[in-house]
């Protein structure tokens, strides 16, 4: 009881924080995105650092990612242009260059996970904002529409509600395990009911806000991300299969790590953009 006490306490908690930094503005969702990659960079570093013989450094790259979310945001805003990227790139050279003088036993490691990091990790939720800002060429604005980053995370969340509840009454009956090699409890009849659970979800969305997209429109996001959103579970479960862990970190009481948290987005976010991309902008 108490440690489902504490679970609930974090959730709501953390629930709370990223809905209210995604509805109150562009800053706070780019402010907040920031902190968690540079801070999901660190976690991975860890990992890798302690479990996988590399010796990242963890500072420059959370650092970079850090720099990257924010920048990408800004310059979706209009506040900087391009050349605000510099430090950025000069960083990577940084990170390749660096290796020389380090005297590290695994320099191929330090820069695969480093590049890793800023790839999986910095890069999609950098593009949280290109999900949220989008410019208005008519007006010559630029609209910030919440709508599109938390619709993510609703769908993230009602696909992991929906595989838990329906493979916990069905998976007895119908046991075809989804990746029984890298995930055993995942099922396929459990991923299915993520998947309707996120198209009611997509229903309640084009119910509410219909201006943005037609409902099968928000219906194929809704399975874009699921699908996308399940394969980013699997690949962190497979980095901590490979590495011999149970968690990510400790950094959210009885949740684990962040990466443990938002695992599913990393290949979310990425793909809904270029859903969007491709179907309605």
């Amino acid at each position: 009881m108490k440690n489902f006490i504490i679970r609930a306490i974090t959730g709501l908690t953390f629930a709370a924080v990223l809905i209210g930094s995604i509805l109150y503005s562009p800053v706070s969702l780019i402010t907040l995105f920031s902190i968690v990659a540079a801070l999901t960079i660190w976690e991975f570093g860890t990992i890798v650092n302690n479990h996988a013989g590399a010796s990242m450094n963890r500072l420059i790259n959370a650092v970079a990612g850090f720099y990257l979310v924010f920048a990408v945001g800004w310059y979706q805003m209009g506040l900087i242009s391009g050349r605000e990227f510099t430090p950025y790139l000069l960083t990577l050279i940084y990170i390749l260059v660096s290796e020389l003088y380090r005297q590290e036993p695994n320099p191929l490691k330090n820069w695969a996970y480093a590049f890793a990091a800023q790839l999986y990790i910095a890069l999609p939720f950098a593009l949280l904002s290109v999900l949220g800002l989008h410019y208005d060429s008519f007006a010559d604005t630029m609209n910030y529409e919440f709508i599109f980053p938390l619709s993510v995370f609703i769908f993230l969340w009602m696909s992991d509600t929906g595989a838990y509840l329906v493979g916990s009454l069905l998976s007895r009956y119908f046991p075809a395990k989804l990746f029984p090699r890298i995930s055993p409890k995942k099922s396929w009849v459990g991923s299915i009911g993520g998947g309707l659970l996120c198209l009611a979800a997509a229903w309640g969305i084009y119910a509410y806000e219909p201006k943005y997209m037609e409902l099968w429109q928000w219906m194929g996001l809704a399975l874009t991300v699921c699908v996308f959103g399940t394969w980013g579970d699997l690949v962190e479960s497979l980095l901590k299969r490979q590495v011999g862990i149970k968690d990510s970190g400790n950094i959210l009481p009885g949740h684990g790590g962040l990466l443990d948290r938002f695992d599913s987005s990393l290949l979310a976010i990425p793909a809904a953009v270029v859903y969007l991309y491709m179907v309605v902008l």
